[in-house]
Formats: structure tokens, C-alpha cells, sequence
């Protein structure tokens, strides 16, 4: 029990305040942007591990907490399943619950390893509090961005894009190196009210407090420079429902209004969403595609348009399908292939195949695209495609770096409706855009079309389920930050680091 700093023996059951803890932390993040509450939560859950007399407790405490997050913040997936999926709404609802499951096995592995390794080597409370159990979460939060694909959705440090006090340290260290600058905050901020006989506190204290006004002082720098005049740049949002997407006697109306709004576009750079013509390439009419190039070709444009491919490598050989981007116009024919695609979404994992009875979800049997694809040369820059939530992974993003004057998104939000789901998946772009010093235009389908400039934010955006064309004058930027080159590996060592620092200076080894 820490010296001090208890809970009232009875008030609250511990899972239920964990369960809340959990559930507060969502507003830290977009929309909102109260990240303060991120603070909070990591607080309270922190006090919770302190306090859990057995491995089991901390264990069953971190689940809770991340059943209150995750519950919370990624309920959209009902939707997704049932109202576009088509999945039956108890199943739906089941299979959300079982999923937010998932995820809450992170933040329980967490609790259960800081709690035996502060057991295993007597780790003194000074260390445990403030680099330990920081460590641990942030090294679990890691893990599920990278485990079966990856989910980051909520990642900590996130709630510091574009405007919290930590955001300078961004294209530094990532943004796992600010969740772990909040984690260990958390745990300082706990030593520093726990008054425990510890002299150190108050020069931790005095440190953090450092580490933030730097972060600030940081965020003053300029990390990239121009590379030339601006870019006219046009992003369509055709607003088409999930529900007709697909539909065989919407897809002349759909191709015709995408059609329209190139027409309507008076840029040298002009984007549309992820499967924005929703066939084949193969199988849209030839006219139309050439059609498109001579309009490039006469006013001097080139479009990136999301659009399905298939392909073979020889006759006999199986038909593959990609979720890509193609350009037409001005400059040569190119093209991008999603390479991080989403399980369950894009790809069945081994063993799930049973899962496609229930869900019907076109086209979602994709073929990565690989990760040495390089910069589409159009619009005279170098740019850097990203499909859906491929934004996510800032690791990935920086391989197009530095040849990359401008980042593009192109992504399908329909699938999450009127939910927190595009506003979160907006808030990897702006940390994409943070971390490289790069624009990022975002080209949507329903929502979530914006530009946003080199620190984040957003300089213009269209309304939600509206159609249109949004025109705006991109700043091509060249340049490396720090993070394009370490990528994720200073935030990884840095909790190695801790581990290994409370491990063999926070406490002795037990004797077994």
C-alpha cells in the first residue's frame, strides 16, 4: 500500500474504478481533445497496479481498465459489423464485446508482467512507480499496433496531436515516445502525492516538469523547409453510401458524379478516396478511363483515384486482388498497392475463413502490396500514398521518406458512420504529418476530407456527408526529422531502458 495515497477500503470495487478510468480516457482524444484525461487515467490505473496485492489482481485490473477504453472508444466496430457488414445484431454486438476483449488482454499483460518483475527483483516504490509500470504499458501498447497486423487505435500519445504541451517531441521520438512520456508523468505525478520517504520525488518532479517545457520549447522548431511553390491540390468526397456503394445499378451514377467532380476541380493535383470507382479496373469501361487521362493531359492535372486491381502472374495462375491507388493525367500511369492490410477487413486470417458467412464485406480478400514501393511522381512532387488506416503506423509511413514532398490519404469512412471513428483516424494523419514535417491531404468518401500542414493542423477541411470539392494550396516540404530516420526505435530502447534501470538499480535480485 503506498504511504499517504490509499483508497477508502469498500467505496468502489477496483474493477469498477478501472472500468471508469478506462472509459475517461477517451474524450483525450479526438474529437474532444481533453488530453488531460489521459493523465488522469493513466493515474488511476497506475494507483490500481501499485496497490494489487497479487499478480492475478493487477492482471484483472489492467482488463478492466482496458475494457473501459476500449468499449468505449471503438464501439463504431458494432456498426461497422452489423449496419454495413451485415452481421446478425446479437452476433454483432457479441463479437464487439469479444474484440474489446482482445485488446483489454494488453493492458492486463501489462499489469500482470510490472507486477512480477517488481516482485521478482524487489523493486523499490520509486522505481516501480516511475519507470516500471510506465514501461510495461507502453511496451504492451506497442505490442498491440504490431501483433496480428496491429491495432493502435487509442494509443496515448495520440491525444497530444496536434496541440498538447508534449506534442514537440513528435518528430523526435514518435508517438510512442510521447505515450511514454505520459505514462512515466503519471507515475511521477503518483510518487510525487504518495509521500513516500523518498528524496528523489522532488528532483523527478522538477525533471518532468523540464521534459514538458522542452517538449514545448521543441515544438518551436522547424524540421523541414519548402521545396517550391505551392501545390493547387482538389480533394473529392463523393458522399456515396455504404449501402449502394457496390451496387451494380448505382455504379454509372457513382462513376459519372466522380467524373463530374474532376471536371468541376481546378487543380494541378487532384485526389479521390479509397475505392472511389467501386469495380475492377478491368472492368470499368475503357472511355471512361481515358477520358480522365486526356482531361489530365489537356489541363495540365494528374487525379490519384483509389480503384481495386486484379492481377495474375501468368494464365494459369490464380487472380490476386490489390486495394490500390492508380494516377492518371499529365504524368505517366502509377500505381500504389495497400501494403498493411486489415485483418478481417482486407484478409482473412488462417483459420477465420468461417467468418465470411456472416459478413459481407466486397472485396475483402486483398494481396498486400509490399513495402519497397516508392513516391508517386505527379503534380511535379514526389507523393507519398497511404491507404485507410495505413496512417496508423507511423514506421511505415517514413519509408517514402525524405524522396516525399507531400503525404496522401485516401480512405473509405462510410463504414463508420456518424461515430468517434473518423474523427480518431483524422488524428493519425495529423500525428503522420507531425512526425515527417510533411502536408498530408486527406481524401474521403464521407468525411474527414482535410489538409493538414507540417505541425498538425488543419488548415481546411469539408463538412461531414457532404459532397464536394475541396481546393487548397499545399506546401510541398523537404527535409528529415529525427523520427524519419530512428522511427520507433528511440521510444523501444528508451523503455528498455527503464526496465532495465529498475531492474538493477530500483532492486535486488531475489534469492530463489
Amino acid at each position: 500500500m503506498i504511504r499517504g495515497l490509499r483508497l477508502p477500503a469498500g467505496a468502489v470495487p477496483q474493477w469498477l474504478l478501472a472500468l471508469g478510468a478506462g472509459a475517461i480516457a477517451v474524450p483525450a482524444f479526438a474529437p474532444f481533445n481533453v488530453w488531460p484525461l489521459a493523465l488522469i487515467s493513466l493515474f488511476v490505473l497506475f494507483l490500481l497496479w501499485r496497490e494489487s496485492a497479487t499478480s492475478a489482481r493487477a492482471f484483472a485490473i489492467g482488463f478492466a481498465w482496458g475494457l473501459g477504453l476500449f468499449l468505449t472508444g471503438v464501439s463504431w466496430i458494432f456498426l461497422s459489423l452489423h449496419e454495413y457488414g451485415h452481421m446478425p445484431v446479437v452476433l454483432a454486438a457479441f463479437a464487439t464485446f469479444l474484440f474489446a476483449m482482445y485488446l483489454a488482454l494488453y493492458p492486463a499483460l501489462a499489469g500482470l508482467l510490472q507486477h512480477w518483475l517488481a516482485r521478482r527483483f524487489a523493486i523499490s516504490p520509486a522505481w516501480h512507480m516511475t519507470a516500471l509500470i510506465p514501461a510495461c504499458f507502453v511496451l504492451l501498447e506497442y505490442a498491440r499496433g504490431w501483433v496480428v497486423t496491429g491495432f493502435p487505435w487509442l494509443t496515448f500519445g495520440y491525444s497530444q496531436a496536434p496541440d498538447g504541451w508534449l506534442i514537440g517531441v513528435a518528430p523526435i521520438v514518435g508517438v510512442h515516445g510521447i505515450s511514454l512520456l505520459l505514462a512515466v508523468s503519471a507515475g511521477v505525478a503518483l510518487l510525487f502525492v504518495s509521500r513516500e520517504k523518498n528524496r528523489a520525488r522532488f528532483g523527478l518532479a522538477v525533471a518532468i516538469a523540464l521534459l514538458w517545457l522542452g517538449a514545448v520549447f521543441l515544438n518551436t522548431i522547424e524540421w523541414s523547409e519548402p521545396a517550391g511553390k505551392p501545390v493547387r491540390a482538389a480533394l473529392l468526397q463523393g458522399n456515396v453510401s455504404q449501402h449502394v456503394k457496390w451496387r451494380e445499378d448505382e455504379r454509372a451514377r457513382i462513376f459519372a458524379d466522380y467524373a463530374s467532380l474532376i471536371s468541376e476541380a481546378n487543380a494541378q493535383l487532384v485526389v479521390l478516396p479509397e475505392s472511389a470507382l467501386p469495380d475492377l479496373l478491368e472492368r470499368i469501361p475503357a472511355d471512361y478511363i481515358d477520358a480522365v487521362k486526356r482531361d489530365g493531359v489537356a489541363r495540365d492535372f494528374d487525379a490519384i483515384i483509389g480503384v481495386p486491381l486484379s492481377s495474375r502472374v501468368d494464365s494459369n495462375a490464380p487472380f490476386t486482388y490489390s486495394n490500390s491507388a492508380i494516377s492518371l493525367g499529365a504524368s505517366r500511369t502509377q500505381r500504389y498497392d495497400k501494403q498493411h492490410l486489415v485483418a478481417f477487413g482486407e484478409f482473412i486470417p488462417p483459420l477465420f475463413s468461417w467468418v465470411f458467412q456472416w459478413l459481407k464485406i466486397p472485396m475483402g480478400d486483398f494481396t498486400s502490396g509490399g513495402d519497397q514501393q516508392k513516391p508517386m511522381a505527379v503534380a511535379g512532387q514526389n507523393v507519398a500514398v497511404n491507404i485507410c488506416y495505413e496512417d496508423a503506423f507511423g514506421r511505415e509511413i517514413v519509408r517514402q521518406l525524405p524522396e516525399a514532398t507531400l503525404l496522401v490519404n485516401i480512405s473509405d469512412m462510410s463504414w463508420f458512420g456518424q461515430s468517434l471513428a473518423p474523427h480518431q483516424h483524422a488524428q493519425f494523419s495529423q500525428m503522420r504529418a507531425i512526425e515527417t514535417g510533411r502536408w498530408m491531404l486527406r481524401a474521403t468518401n464521407t468525411g474527414a476530407t482535410m489538409a493538414i500542414d507540417e505541425r498538425g493542423h488543419i488548415v481546411k477541411a469539408l463538412p461531414y456527408f457532404a459532397r464536394g470539392v475541396l481546393e487548397v494550396e499545399a506546401l510541398p516540404r523537404k527535409g528529415t526529422t529525427p523520427y524519419v530516420w530512428v522511427k520507433d526505435w528511440a521510444a523501444l530502447g528508451a523503455i528498455v531502458g527503464l526496465v532495465l534501470a529498475a531492474m538493477f538499480f530500483g532492486g535486488r535480485r531475489q534469492k530463489t
